[in-house]
């Protein structure tokens, strides 16, 4: 049997437990990417480690392990039932080259085995099957060993070959299943992944929340005319962690073996939590015990009361703790990219919060316990507290008025209306309509924050349907137009190590340092989005850039790059690297010690022969003259002090 421990005790265990086996622990990264343009959001643990992936050195070394916050916009209307949230902390370990399937696999099975109590019967495992088609062959190794660690421990379990086809038979616990399942890159299936991606085969691991089936959960889930098994979604199995070996790169329509044999280990955090408490309910963890007292004492109604209640509950906590950590790492709500869905999270909580009858301030409130609770392993919080608390204010109190605004709307298309014709006394009454149109049902959405559920319910209430199929359909329009401009604006990126994202990247710390020299030593770097076409540069400053201020920042770039000064990298201890006067960003993300690149001969900030040094993870050019003419193409305000350069090289 699993031992009970608090969230806070088993992400402490874990890296611990790690740290024994030779591991540099290192903190969690921002939710807002650094130098990676693919992405609005840190989605992933395995994100900030692609350079190393992909054969660049870690300054730490080849083995690392931390806790990554991460946060997936995608799932944002998944959040409801007992298992999915936004927000999450992502377990990871790491190997850049150093040990493979086996190491990793043993050192995985103890620690869930030794260290968490879990009992081996519930756990099941699923492998890769093999694509013969890309020259990629089955998992056999990875089967067989999880296999033997059943084995060494007086357990007896065979390997299922179909568990789509057959389900579970006898004593199987472990699976091998295809590429939507069992291959992991950040773009999906092999034929979905870009020139240059690294991805590789996977191996899940999954608990078993009701071994005897004794609450009848797949019998009462919507895929009760499905075949059981761990992948089948009916809720007993969940997904607690998944050991990827990434061990591949695409080139052309086939796979290469990487330079190096990686291991990316990712395990959520709280979902491993459910598994060692035993209850399947995530909203359970005692991370979430402080929030729902407010919620409980402000709506009056208890957690689990009704379906109906728990659903909205579970909204709530999930998208203030969101909120909480993104608001915490610099997003603020808004209309454009991150700052929208910092909006759409808070306008949600507000709009479930009414459902159970809280229409007075809350939200900064539910916000001071995620803070209090999460704050002695994410600082920041407590650093950024009165922001947090007081965007959150400002953004729920402006919705107020929204949802109000929306509610008269919904009673404007359902309400029966009533006509008197101008030249006679008569009145005539027509009737309320039956069917909410999905343009109606899109326009509540779009102006008032109505997600389509809600519209439903509300109509439900009336007596009247909606037109689900016309809504979807226009949602689609608009996913589909959104997404088109997504791959104009995000494309490329540094995921891979294409050519002129390695120089964009390059050209950040040369345009970085520019600014400084030109309009002063205020200027700091807020963020970066590059493409194989241009770079993008958000930085700290007040006012509006003159011509002539951005003539000298060209002048001073382009002087730099006809003189083809060195890249050259070092990894040095944080302090040395602050001590010679480095920048960097995020620096609150940095271990022990830091890549820091110069350009120049230098060696400290203020040398004559050294333009820059920053402390850094992305790809770089060896040397600057290889980067053409830079030129800045446009400059503008993103938000209150913070401004923004797109500039091309030529």
């Amino acid at each position: 049997m699993s031992v009970p421990m608090t969230t806070n005790e088993i992400r402490a265990k874990y890296l611990e437990y790690f740290k024994k086996n030779g591991h540099i622990i290192v903190p969690s990264s921002s939710l807002v990417p650094e130098n990676d343009a693919t992405t609005l959001f840190t989605g992933s643990g395995m994100q900030p480690m692609v350079p190393y992936l992909l054969g660049q050195p870690h300054p730490l070394g080849k083995v690392i392990t931390d806790s990554q916050k991460c946060f997936r916009a995608q799932d944002i209307e998944e959040v409801g039932d007992n298992r999915h949230t936004t927000f999450f902390e992502m377990l990871g370990n790491w190997s850049f080259g150093d040990y493979f399937k086996e190491g990793q696999i043993t050192m995985m099975w103890k620690f869930l085995i030794e260290e968490l109590k879990l009992d081996p019967s519930r756990l099941y495992f699923t492998c890769f099957k093999g694509n013969d088609e890309l020259g990629i062959s089955r998992d056999n190794f990875s089967a067989e060993h999880w296999q033997k660690l059943y084995k060494e421990k007086g357990i007896e379990v065979s390997i299922g070959e179909n568990p789509e086809v057959d389900g579970i038979v006898g004593n199987q616990h472990i699976f091998y299943y295809g590429e939507k399942k069992n291959w992991w890159s950040r773009t999906g299936v092999p034929a979905n992944m870009p020139e240059g991606e690294p991805g590789g085969p996977d191996s899940e691991m999954f608990f078993d929340f009701d071994p005897e089936n004794k609450n009848k959960i797949h019998e009462n889930s919507k895929y009760k005319e499905n075949l059981c098994h761990p992948n089948c979604d009916c809720g007993r199995y969940v997904e607690i962690g998944n050991n990827v070996f990434m061990q591949y790169k695409k080139v052309g329509n086939k796979f290469e073996e990487l330079p190096q044999q990686n291991v990316d280990f990712g395990g959520g955090l709280e979902r491993i939590s459910s598994a060692v408490n035993d209850d399947e309910d995530i909203f359970n963890l005692d991370v979430f015990d402080e929030a729902k007292k407010i919620l409980i004492e402000k709506s009056r109604k208890g957690y689990g009361a009704d379906e109906k209640i728990t659903f909205a509950m579970r909204v709530i906590l999930d998208h203030l703790r969101a909120v909480t950590f993104l608001i915490g790492d610099g997003i603020v709500p808004g209309n454009k990219d991150q700052m929208y869905f910092v909006r759409r999270l808070v306008r949600r909580a507000v709009r479930f919060a009414r459902d159970l009858g809280i229409n007075e301030s809350f939200t900064k409130d539910v916000a001071q316990t995620f803070i209090d609770t999460y704050k002695n392993e994410y600082k920041n919080l407590e650093e950024k507290r009165e922001v947090i608390l007081s965007e959150l204010e400002k953004e729920e109190s402006k919705f107020r008025t929204t949802l109000e605004k929306g509610i008269k709307q919904f009673e404007k298309i359902t309400k029966t209306v009533v006509v008197t014709p101008n030249t006679q006394t008569l009145k005539i009454s027509i009737p309320k309509p039956t069917v909410i149109t999905g343009i109606e049902a899109f326009d509540l959405l779009q102006s008032y924050g109505f997600p389509l559920e809600v519209t439903e319910e509300l109509a439900k209430e009336r007596g009247v349907t909606v037109d689900i199929e016309e809504f979807e359909r226009l949602k689609e329009e608009h996913s589909q137009n959104s997404r088109t401009a997504s791959v104009g604006k995000f494309k490329g990126g540094l995921g891979g190590d294409g050519e002129m994202e390695t120089k964009y990247h390059t050209a950040t710390h040369l345009l970085h340092q520019a600014l400084r020299t030109v309009l002063g030593d205020t200027v700091v770097q807020k963020g970066s989005n590059i493409t194989p076409e241009r770079l993008r540069f958000d930085f700290a400053y007040d006012e509006k850039m003159t011509d002539v201020q951005k003539k000298k920042v060209e002048d001073l770039i382009n002087e730099q790059i006809k003189k083809s000064l060195p890249v050259i990298r070092e990894d040095i201890s944080i302090d040395e690297a602050k001590a010679r006067g480095a920048m960097g960003l995020f620096t609150d993300k940095y271990g022990e010690k830091v890549s820091v690149y110069r350009i120049g001969e230098g060696k400290n900030r203020g040398d004559a022969n050294l333009f820059s040094i920053e402390m850094c993870g992305g790809p770089h050019v060896e040397n600057i003259g290889t980067l053409g003419t830079f030129k800045i193409i446009k400059e503008e305000a993103v938000s209150q002090g913070v401004r923004r350069i797109k500039a091309v090289l030529e």
